[in-house]
């Protein structure tokens, strides 16, 4: 193998360990990971996104595209249950995105208040949803019990 190859493919190697790291708050083979910050509800996808739905304890009544759907001309409808999003012109959001995907309209819906996530791909075939799954434990470098792979202080 020649240095150029070589390179290349530690190069490869070194993006997908990084695009694993990016999901690993998510179970293995989770093809949607969701979190939530105030009411912005955070995506990052492993595959093209083509629309999604899910219901809601009242608390997304008013929701709108957050960057990534209005990124991809998304049409977003809340209702007193329900928000719906697509494009009517075929628009996606590509594979390895991350950042807000919608706007709740309010910082009261929680993990609990959302649910019966349904995402699907460009073919509308349904995806593998979870929320991300972030470790809690002490973020203080000087501390004796220091974890170095918490990111929320408990």
């Amino acid at each position: 193998m020649n240095i150029l190859n070589r390179n290349l493919c530690l190069t490869g190697i070194v993006i997908l360990s990084l695009f694993s790291f990016i999901f690993s708050n998510c179970p293995e083979g989770t093809e949607v990971c969701l979190s939530l910050d105030s009411s912005s509800l955070n995506m990052d996808n492993s595959v093209a996104v083509g629309g999604y739905q899910f219901n809601h304890d009242g608390c997304a009544s008013s929701a709108s595209g957050g960057d990534l759907s209005n990124a991809a001309g998304f049409v977003v409808s809340g209702s007193e249950t329900t928000v719906l999003a697509f494009s009517f012109s075929g628009g996606t959001i590509p594979a390895g995105s991350s950042g807000s995907l919608l706007n709740l309209g309010s910082a009261e819906c929680t993990e609990e208040s959302l649910s019966n996530f349904v995402f699907s791909d460009p073919d509308g075939i349904a995806l593998s949803v979870a929320w991300s799954e972030v470790a809690s434990g002490c973020t203080d470098e000087t501390a004796c019990n220091y974890d170095s792979e918490a990111t929320d202080d408990d």
